[in-house]
């Protein structure tokens, strides 16, 4: 990854806490690493803990920020929340969802849309 793209990604997952942290949201863990992957964000809204993909893009190129969030990328992202809740048992009883924030980014201005439930069910 190139550090542009990564930069780009830092910048997109500080818009999305920060986006979140205004609607109420309390940020629990950023970059979640486990075998299978990675989580941008954990975070409490209200007593429910979700489980953030943050997708950033600068150009339309490759489609916009929601339709880069696969199926492979959604049981990816299932497996990694498996893991982080397996190694936490005090939040194992909570309600969980798995919600999208994504980015599209055009000339420094930035449009986020939130996606609760993203991946259904």
């Amino acid at each position: 990854m190139t550090r542009d793209r990564q930069r780009c990604g830092r910048d997109g997952e500080g818009r999305a806490a920060a986006f979140l942290a205004a609607r109420g949201f309390t940020i629990v863990a950023r970059n979640v690493r486990a075998p299978t992957g990675e989580i941008d964000l954990v975070a409490l809204d209200g007593e429910t803990l979700v489980f953030c993909e943050i997708r950033t893009r600068r150009s339309r190129g490759q489609g916009g920020a929601l339709e880069s969030v696969t199926p492979a990328k959604q049981r990816r992202v299932v497996r990694v929340a498996e893991w982080f809740l397996a190694a936490r048992p005090a939040l194992r009883d909570r309600p969980i969802r798995f919600d999208v924030v994504a980015i599209d980014v055009r000339g420094g201005a930035a449009a986020i849309v939130h996606v609760p439930n993203a991946f259904g069910g």
